[in-house]
């Protein structure tokens, strides 16, 4: 299958294209910089756009379209994510016409696994809401999310909820900005730490393209480990792992004023996901199928390359 990767060097994309191509699909990785194997177009340029997936001539189209910064602030998420928004809104639809004009049948997008509305018991399906009342800096983010998903699904495509990504170049890396915070125990447990953490490695996310561009599966899928963690418990224990000073406690008012509402609410609001019907329809399965195992694995590896 010829497959276009679009966002190709990305988190997800840089271990999605050798993988692809292991398993023996033809592979045009697309970016927004030119690069040693890669096609230069901006999603945001509809006409560049419409004529390299032209030439590409693709099967399938993988959209991984972000551009999500290194390190974040919380109090102006929407700001850090609004050229995030705007590829997952505007170069979503420019990148499914020049599918479609391209003749591409096969759609698989990148969505997010974190979204769902708080209230629930448990781990939140595929059926469960996302968030009614989200906070503001959230709120953007998420219409771009819900647009994404109403084209991906006019599409007859599929969307991969992933959890909050880590391995390589991502917050949680051993360079990454979120770890080297917990390193010097900048990173306290807000409110008692009872957000729902659903972790998915970026190989893991990789894998789960590859599995739906053989699968005839529609509509959103959960791409998580089997282990949704509160942060009370994982925060800790990253802590443990890296030799940094255990978390300090702070009071919820008190951390708004530093990190705003959406920093409170992903450190005391979120809902973890449960991965059935992903590993069902998919017939996929994670290879670290807790964060744990995860994470010591990255951090040993990374400890053992210096």
């Amino acid at each position: 299958m010829r497959v276009l990767v679009a966002g190709a060097t990305g988190v997800v994309g840089r271990a999605l294209v050798p993988l692809l191509t292991s398993v023996g699909h033809d592979v045009v990785a697309l970016s927004r910089t030119p690069g040693r194997g890669t096609v230069a177009a901006d999603a945001l340029d509809r006409t560049a756009l419409h004529r390299a997936v032209r030439e590409a001539a693709p099967d399938a189209v993988v959209n991984m379209l972000t551009a999500i910064p290194a390190e974040l602030d919380p109090r102006h998420l929407a700001r850090d994510f609004a050229l995030t928004n705007r590829l997952r809104t505007e170069g979503t639809r420019n990148l499914y016409e020049a599918a479609r004009d391209a003749g591409a049948t096969k759609i698989v997008a990148q969505g997010l696994a974190y979204a769902y509305d708080p209230a629930g018991q448990g781990p939140a399906n595929e059926d469960a809401p996302l968030w009614r009342r989200p906070p503001k800096q959230f709120v953007p983010v998420l219409d771009a999310l819900k647009e994404l998903e109403e084209r991906t699904a006019d599409a007859d495509g599929t969307v991969l909820r992933f959890g909050h990504l880590y391995g390589p170049g991502t917050i949680y890396a051993a360079d990454g900005s979120f770890v080297k915070q917990v390193a010097a125990g900048k990173v306290p447990l807000v409110g008692g730490g009872n957000s729902v953490f659903s972790f998915t490695h970026a190989h893991d996310a990789a894998t789960a393209v590859v599995a739906a561009l053989d699968k005839p599966a529609s509509g959103p899928l959960n791409i998580v480990d089997d282990t949704p963690v509160a942060l009370h418990t994982w925060l800790p224990e990253l802590a443990g792992m890296l030799g940094a000073p255990r978390p300090k406690k702070a009071p919820a008012a008190l951390a708004r004023i530093a990190v705003g509402g959406w920093g409170v609410a992903f450190m005391t609001g979120l809902r973890g996901a449960d991965n059935a019907r992903a590993t069902l329809t998919l017939d996929w399965r994670p290879r670290y199928t807790s964060w744990r195992e995860g994470f010591a694995t990255e951090l040993t590896d990374a400890s053992a390359a210096r």
